[in-house]
């Protein structure tokens, strides 16, 4: 029995090593080869679930295109009468441009319209959808958004023809409370210390315009002849065309710059990757330089990429920081920007009683026979009256009487431009100062002869 149960013992222990030696000597490729096999298994079915799903994605994919390469710029609209119409106003718009401005004119428009500018009408456009650098995007909103002075001064270095799209709904004019903040993300001397821009857009919802956004180059383009008192300042803009159902306006910019025209037009002035190559940058033209001294390198919040440990970089996100911070109490921006804009008009009626008051030419040294010439001091009085505001009017005047008397180099003057606005406060606030109103301009006309309709009598 001792001995068997040796025997058996010895037996299992037998067993346990061969066990293990079993084990170990089982191929290395075993495992190897069945996770081969379940990778096989998975990749097939998922080709055949690819390949299931493949004519749907195909189809998709070719509709998406059609939908995307095919914008529509045509459609069918109802008059308040009930009519159906065929609104054709882009095309129409963009076809007149092909047909009626010269193959090297330059469209100054919003970058959403520069791609059908550009395939329709064959022009260059300031900017397109392809436009990434956000820094010109921000000095084509500037242009736009600021005042129509300021808009010329900029434009008429960059184009020859503006367009615009009015008529209601999503026009320009509805976007141009965005295109500000955009502004103001580079040119921080449009919004100063609100990143939102609150000064400028609708008042109410009734469409009233903030001081700010009636004074800009859009909203006199946009609304040129079609809100009382508004007219796009005749010296710097002629009105070209309307389209049929007033969606699109077009302008042609007086007073283009040739020399900077040339300059951009010039290759010699395009920065190369190397030389001969095909990737060339072009360059503002000296013109500029005084605006876009103003700029401030925008950094995108999505720049992950980049270090901030510059002050520089602490100011971005302290404008960040304060854009987001409007936008979640817009109504406690909006007040204050209010109160920050009545500080600064309450300002330019102090600077300006006597500033950029031109003085009388050497031949007309007499009080009200200054040199016939566009000085500030004209377009500021323009101003002031196209808005109506007779308050800085009168405290301007009141300063300087001989102010009532000037005459911009069309020998036009305030009275002229009274009577072209059809405003009698103005009217009256000149005659007081001795202004005639039989006066004429250098081409024979008089104040009265500017008068388009009805107009009640002025009791002088």
């Amino acid at each position: 029995n001792t001995a068997g149960t040796s025997s058996t013992h010895v037996t299992s222990s037998q067993k346990k090593k061969k066990g293990k030696s079993e084990e170990a000597t089982v191929p290395a490729g075993a495992s190897s080869a069945d996770g081969d096999l379940i990778k096989k298994i998975i990749a097939a079915a998922f080709f055949a679930g690819f390949y299931g799903i493949a004519p749907v994605f195909y189809e998709n994919c070719n509709k998406m295109a059609v939908g995307l390469s095919h914008p529509s710029i045509m459609y069918k609209a109802q008059t308040n009468q009930g009519n159906i119409i065929i609104v054709d106003d882009y095309r129409e718009a963009y076809w007149w441009l092909k047909k009626n401005t010269p193959a090297d004119a330059r469209i100054l428009a919003w970058w959403d319209y520069g791609y059908q500018i550009a395939g329709i009408a064959n022009r260059t456009t300031v900017a397109d959808g392809n436009t990434w650098n956000h820094e010109h995007i921000a000095l084509l909103a500037r242009a736009l958004t600021h005042t129509e002075k300021e808009g010329h001064r900029v434009s008429r270095h960059l184009a020859d023809y503006i367009l615009v799209w009015g008529g209601g709904g999503g026009d320009d004019l509805a976007k141009s409370p965005h295109l500000a903040r955009i502004a103001n993300s580079v040119y921080r001397d449009m919004c100063p210390g609100d990143p939102t821009c609150r000064a400028f857009g609708y008042m109410d919802r009734n469409g009233t315009p903030s001081p700010m956004m009636e004074a800009s180059m859009l909203y006199k383009l946009h609304s040129h002849r079609l809100k009382p008192g508004v007219v796009a300042d005749p010296n710097r803009f002629q009105h070209v065309f309307d389209s049929k159902y007033g969606k699109v306006r077009i302008f042609k910019v007086l007073n283009v710059s040739q020399e900077s025209k040339k300059f951009v037009a010039d290759p010699a002035n395009r920065l190369c990757d190397i030389e001969g190559g095909w990737y060339c940058r072009g360059q503002y033209p000296p013109g500029l330089a005084n605006v876009l001294s103003k700029a401030k390198t925008f950094s995108q919040q999505e720049d992950f990429n980049k270090k901030r440990n510059s002050a520089k970089d602490s100011d971005e996100e302290e404008y960040l920081k304060k854009y987001f911070d409007n936008m979640a109490d817009p109504q406690k921006a909006k007040e204050e920007a209010r109160k920050k804009e009545k500080a600064a008009q309450q300002g330019n009626i102090e600077s300006v009683k006597t500033s950029h008051m031109p003085k009388p030419g050497k031949k007309n040294g007499k009080l009200g026979k200054q040199t016939w010439e566009d000085t500030e001091y004209t377009t500021m009085i323009w101003e002031l009256i196209s808005k109506n505001d007779m308050e800085t009017l009168a405290t301007v005047l009141g300063q300087n009487p001989e102010g009532a008397h000037v005459r911009s180099a069309d020998g036009r003057g305030p009275m002229w431009w009274a009577y072209e606005f059809k405003n009698e406060a103005a009217v009256r606030v000149l005659l007081k100062h001795g202004v005639s109103f039989k006066e004429k301009d250098k081409d024979g006309q008089t104040p009265i002869d500017l008068i388009q309709g009805p107009i009640r009598q002025v009791k002088y």
